[in-house]
């Protein structure tokens, strides 16, 4: 079975509750990811403007047109 995300909600810096098909949800924390980031494209999503704006497409949760976007195990996982 193929696991998708089918919602994400934003809960506070940098955290965000996503539920996936399979009916789990895990609540993601990226903001060890994006302090470590080397990559201007990742660390610009340090503005919590820029972060908040994430879209779920085709059961993956993106930014800015795939921009930013994580394997969907290893969000299912909660590694990032």
């Amino acid at each position: 079975m193929a696991i998708s995300i089918t919602k994400a909600e934003y809960l506070e810096e940098y955290k965000i509750q996503i539920y996936f098909s399979d009916g789990v949800e895990k609540a993601i924390d990226f903001s060890n990811f994006l302090l470590n980031a080397r990559n201007p494209m990742s660390r610009k999503y340090l503005d919590e403007k820029e972060f908040k704006n994430y879209s779920i497409v085709y059961g993956d949760i993106i930014w800015n047109d795939y921009e930013m976007c994580f394997p969907i195990w290893d969000l299912h996982e909660g590694t990032i």
